[in-house]
């Protein structure tokens, strides 16, 4: 059945290679025999302003090719809407649509899942600001450690990609001491001094780093993990395990789980899903079956 699809991509991600992705999955649509706006703009507030057009005069999918933070635009979008979230990962890290499932890498295949995708319902976990206007993320939101490197990171024009990351942890890392926090799950509040606190309605981010490992996207709850103060060669003992996650197993490793999380920090701007959320304190809640994705037949390989 042919489908009215509105596209959006980023041109820089797969290491500047969304455009030619871009139009190799449009092209492989319309041989499909559906409908296909481009979306797309400059900027990534001008793309999101023309998909909300689109969502409003009526599309029967939103398409989004690249990597989390197309993803989270996509989640942003979608959100309580009927418009089903078809997933083109093609970024760096894609941890989204690996924690569903959805093809990696593999334009081709994640663009025909527009034909033969199965809806799917899932969680997305919402934020609404001091003016009543709600943000949502689809995966892990960051909020210690790991977002102040994030934030050393941007105000750096090179390196580009994982290496300048990399080199925000070295330049961090000498620099950094436990922060104090206030984590209140459910109304229960835990005071602490911790390295890091994340809070995951996905499993893992920045590339693979299975932060909440049992974290499930259609459970209903919110994991949040919270790296209790530990020096800063524990640290680097603990950090590299968090990709297979290992980290789980540290005494200073605690993991809540619930519907509502506020968290309390001095001079902590939150990430989520690799993109600049919002400052603490901020509190977030789940909101169950927020999103509908296309997504491969449980009976299908790879799915």
């Amino acid at each position: 059945m042919s489908k009215r699809i509105g596209l959006v991509v980023n041109p820089t991600s797969g290491k500047n290679r969304g455009m030619s992705l871009g139009l190799e999955v449009a092209h492989r649509m319309r041989a499909a025999g559906h409908e296909v706006l481009d979306l797309s703009d400059e900027s990534y507030a001008a793309a999101r302003d023309r998909a909300l057009g689109a969502i409003a005069q009526g599309i029967d999918v939103l398409a989004v090719v690249g990597g989390d933070g197309m993803a989270h635009l996509g989640v942003n979008l979608a959100a309580e809407t009927k418009v089903p979230l078809a997933l083109i990962a093609a970024g760096t890290g894609n941890d989204i649509a690996r924690g569903l499932g959805l093809p990696v890498h593999d334009p081709v295949r994640a663009a025909d899942l527009v034909s033969t995708g199965l809806p799917r319902t899932i969680d997305a976990v919402r934020h609404v600001d001091e003016h009543g206007r709600p943000r949502w993320f689809g995966g892990v939101l960051g909020a210690g450690f790991d977002s102040l490197v994030n934030e050393r990171a941007n105000t750096w024009p090179w390196p580009k990609g994982q290496m300048r990351y990399n080199l925000a942890i070295l330049r961090e890392l000498p620099l950094f001491r436990a922060i104090p926090y206030a984590v209140t799950v459910d109304g229960v509040r835990h005071e602490t001094r911790a390295m890091l606190v994340a809070v995951g309605n996905g499993p893992s981010y920045g590339g693979g780093m299975q932060v909440l490992p049992d974290a499930r996207m259609d459970d209903g709850l919110i994991d949040v993990l919270v790296l209790h103060e530990i020096s800063t060669v524990e640290f680097l003992k603990v950090f590299p395990t968090v990709f297979k996650g290992a980290h789980v197993g540290h005494p200073a490793v605690e993991i809540l789980r619930g519907r509502q999380v506020t968290l309390e920090a001095a001079g902590i701007v939150a990430y989520a899903d690799g993109e600049r959320f919002a400052p603490l304190p901020l509190t977030v809640e789940v909101v169950a079956g927020a999103v509908t994705v296309l997504a491969p037949s449980p009976h299908r390989p790879g799915a």
